[in-house]
């Protein structure tokens, strides 16, 4: 089925939704790990629950989105989803830094 172009553009967004939000739930992932610390076997336990709970969501959404046929660039959406996200967070981290050494020095001056 030949798709046109603004229909394989909106699947490009869905599926960078989608791998921004693989991301953001890995991420949720990370910070629940390092509010309960635990031993490595169950690390790898939720790392594999966590990886078949993301197989199953991103076929979900191919299925609902291309009806199950493998389109390339919805891979590549996710892939630049997950990118998009990750230097979201790394810019995130720079201007929180930023704003903390603005603020510490407001606090020094009084």
């Amino acid at each position: 089925m030949i798709l046109g172009i603004g229909k394989e553009t909106a699947i490009l967004l869905y599926a960078c939704l989608s791998g921004i939000t693989v991301f953001l739930s890995y991420q949720m992932l990370y910070l629940f790990r390092l509010l309960l610390r635990h031993p490595a076997f169950v690390t790898g336990i939720e790392d594999l629950l966590y990886w078949v709970a993301v197989s199953v969501y991103i076929f979900h959404q191919m299925y609902r989105t291309i009806y199950g046929s493998v389109r390339w660039f919805f891979v590549l959406g996710v892939v630049l989803g997950c990118l998009i996200a990750w230097s979201g967070k790394k810019l995130s981290k720079k201007v929180w830094k930023k704003w903390r050494k603005k603020l510490e020095k407001r606090k020094k001056k009084r």
